[in-house]
């Protein structure tokens, strides 16, 4: 469903309804303090509360680091949910259906199928946490087992730990009716000859440590299980399932949100039990992918909570391949106001091991220290290889390009560039030519020169269609609530200053609603991408009005210009 098809009058009665306090108060502690009440914010760390909230005007506020908003804006900025999704949330709970304009009613009775599934399949999910984490406190054997890798009891509470039994069928004490459908459904046992009446069917999790794999929103969505002794495999995933798809979920995420916005960084590491360990060591941040390489969809999401990543790995030749995966996955979301980092422990060590070995100051030293992506991407394409001949230098370029073609356009981009035509020793200029780009030469300091040092530039004339769609929302705030989900999409995840604009444009409307450009102006000029913003509305040497069907078509160049392999419905019928 498209924002803009939400009718305001039922966002701001929704709104009316909610109890903000009990809202902030499934995240954070509150206790009374005079009109307001006062907890420490979500948002940043502290030891004396400066986070309040309202009831009154339901409203939050935070006096150390300027976080505020209404009961929405709380769920989409602690949780990491998106605008429909996290109002679909609070109008659940008022028992309110969100109206879903223009939609089949085919399409909107499946939607509501699918919804219904999810949630039954969470609902079981739980239940099954929870018997685990009994099952865990009757078994010394777990819970020796645990010790011994040195986790305390509060740690394996805050992560939820527990312990599947050995017996084939466990999960017969904690479900009445075993053979349901969607018990299997979730993943939780295994179906053989499953078109049979008399099909068999056994718990999938047998004899190990449990580890509930938690959405943004604390919902259990899987499960992975690692075994006590010898035995294969060591880890054991959840299958894939409507609510939990390997490649686009990170485990830790939800316990660890916090702790990133307040630490500035999130650290992707490889297993589950680095996670816990390295939380029982202070290092709250870490999280982990699940048995797979890290993927696009997992450097997205936590691009949602953090502009830094840094990405942990084992000093090994397999450590090496996860790396440049990783490598690989981050570039599409390379900016200038975004930093990947690359750490490599010793080859005997794991980050369990290594933190347990030099403790959490040496390990965080070693993550400050850790190599950034522009050199990770040189010695990745070098392969280890000293570039000492023409052939090795050749084949270092030949392995750099399809990485360096997938940065968007930036500072860094151009940086990149010299760098690697110094490493080939070559001439950056004919390094450009022979990868078809176009460098923009100037004499003084002009705007070519500034091209030349990788500044984002506006010329006089708009040129690229990003920014003929900013200069019109920008103009006319309002009709960005006339796009749709897709093409919010689309705006918000342009990698240039663009995308950039238009996150923050998001979260203006959401706190102050449009606002003409004059007034607007006044919180532009406070952000990064004030100067080209200024220089694309008080720099055009036209004045433009803002037009539905202009901004439709800046939008279809924006979609052309990305290559997109499916086209995107580009604006609501409301507009």
């Amino acid at each position: 469903m498209a924002r803009g098809q939400i009718p305001d009058s039922f966002v701001q009665d929704v709104l009316a309804r909610t109890d903000i306090v009990e809202v902030v108060g499934r995240h954070v502690e509150l206790r009374k303090g005079g009109a307001n009440l006062l907890g420490l914010c979500p948002f940043h760390g502290e030891k004396s509360p400066s986070f309040t909230v309202s009831p009154a005007k339901q409203f939050y506020h935070c006096f150390g680091c300027g976080a505020h908003g209404d009961a929405l804006r709380f769920l989409m900025e602690h949780t990491g949910v998106g605008f429909v999704e996290g109002l679909e949330d609070l109008a659940q709970r008022l028992g309110m259906q969100v109206p879903r304009a223009e939609i089949d009613p085919q399409q909107a009775a499946l939607d509501a199928q699918v919804r219904a599934q999810r949630q039954t399949l969470t609902d079981i999910l739980d239940r099954a946490a929870i018997h685990y984490r009994q099952r865990l406190r009757e078994s010394p054997r777990a819970i020796d087992y645990l010790k011994r890798r040195g986790l305390s009891g509060q740690v394996a509470r805050d992560f939820g730990l527990g312990y599947a039994p050995e017996g084939w069928r466990s999960l017969a004490s904690a479900f009445p009716q075993y053979d349901a459908p969607e018990i299997a459904d979730a993943g939780l046992v295994v179906v053989q000859d499953g078109n049979s009446e008399q099909a068999r069917r056994y718990d999938r999790f047998r004899d190990r440590i449990m580890f509930p794999i938690r959405s943004v929103k604390g919902e259990v969505i899987g499960f992975g299980g690692r075994v006590l002794d010898q035995g294969e495999p060591k880890y054991l995933n959840s299958p894939e399932t409507p609510t939990f798809v390997k490649g686009r979920e990170l485990y830790g995420l939800f316990e660890a949100r916090t702790a990133i916005r307040e630490r500035g960084h999130a650290l992707v590491v490889e297993g589950y039990m680095d996670v816990v360990a390295l939380a029982q060591y202070g290092i709250t941040n870490a999280v982990a992918t699940l048995g797979t390489a890290c993927t696009a969809d997992h450097v997205q999401k936590l691009l949602r909570f953090t502009d830094q990543v840094v990405f942990s790995f084992d000093g090994d030749a397999a450590g090496r391949r996860a790396a440049g995966r990783a490598l690989e996955a981050a570039l599409p979301h390379v900016t200038d106001l975004r930093t990947f980092r690359f750490l490599f422990l010793p080859t005997e060590h794991d980050p369990d091991s290594y933190v347990r070995a030099h403790g959490s100051d040496a390990f965080a030293a070693m993550a400050r220290s850790a190599t950034p992506l522009s050199r990770q991407l040189l010695e990745h394409a070098a392969q280890g290889q000293v570039l000492d001949t023409a052939e090795t230098r050749a084949a270092m370029l030949a392995r750099a390009r399809p990485l360096w073609q997938q940065m968007p356009a930036s500072a860094m981009r151009v940086q990149l560039l010299t760098d690697l035509a110094q490493g080939a020793r070559i001439g950056v200029d004919e390094l450009a030519r022979m990868w078809g780009e176009r460098r923009q030469e100037s004499q003084g300091p002009g705007p070519g020169a500034r091209r030349r040092a990788g500044v984002p530039t506006v010329s006089r004339r708009v040129r690229q269609p990003p920014d003929h769609a900013a200069r019109m929302l920008l103009r006319n705030a309002g009709l960005w609530n006339a796009l749709t989900d897709a093409d919010h999409e689309l705006l918000t995840r342009l990698e240039t200053w663009h995308g950039e604009l238009f996150r923050w444009l998001e979260r203006n409307l959401t706190e102050h609603g449009p606002r003409e450009w004059p007034e607007l102006r006044t919180d532009v000029d406070l952000q990064p991408f004030a100067a080209q913003a200024r220089e694309l509305v008080d720099g055009a040497e036209v004045s433009i009005t803002p037009d539905i069907e202009e901004l439709r078509g800046a939008l279809s160049q924006t979609a052309r210009a990305l290559a997109l392999k499916e086209p995107l419905q580009l604006l609501g019928r409301n507009g």
